[in-house]
């Protein structure tokens, strides 16, 4: 159950690239975004079972575990199963789209990211922006 108190929607970026990290983060938050980030899978396992975001905003290479693999876990779980993944990603081929539609991902953005469009990519999984 999500926290009634809270007022804005949190993001969560997991993603190692501190540089596009923060070009995340500085997009997301002037459209009103709470962000959490991670720089790692273990970090962002962590974040979203304790925060429960809105949604996640993912890497599909981290240094510690591919993205999908985190998907999985993050779908298998009871606390963070439903929370929209939108990964974030330059290396979309024919059987790396497969395994993403099996991890059970909403979306892809590729890398590099248009800062124009961007935000709007992530918010159309968030149905409280």
């Amino acid at each position: 159950m999500q926290n009634i108190d809270r007022i804005k929607t949190r993001i969560l970026i997991i993603e190692d690239n501190e540089m596009n990290r923060i070009l995340e983060k500085d997009l997301l938050e002037q459209a009103g975004l709470e962000v959490l980030e991670a720089e790692d899978a273990e970090s962002g396992l962590i974040l979203a079972r304790r925060e429960k975001p809105d949604a996640i905003v993912m890497d599909l290479r981290l240094p510690d575990m591919l993205g999908i693999e985190l998907a999985k876990i993050l779908r298998q779980d009871k606390e963070t199963g439903a929370i929209p993944i939108i990964f974030v990603t330059a290396d979309i081929i024919g059987k790396n789209m497969n395994d993403l539609k099996a991890s059970g991902f909403k979306e892809y953005v590729a890398k590099p990211i248009d800062t124009r469009t961007f935000v709007d990519q992530i918010k159309k999984y968030i149905c409280r922006c």
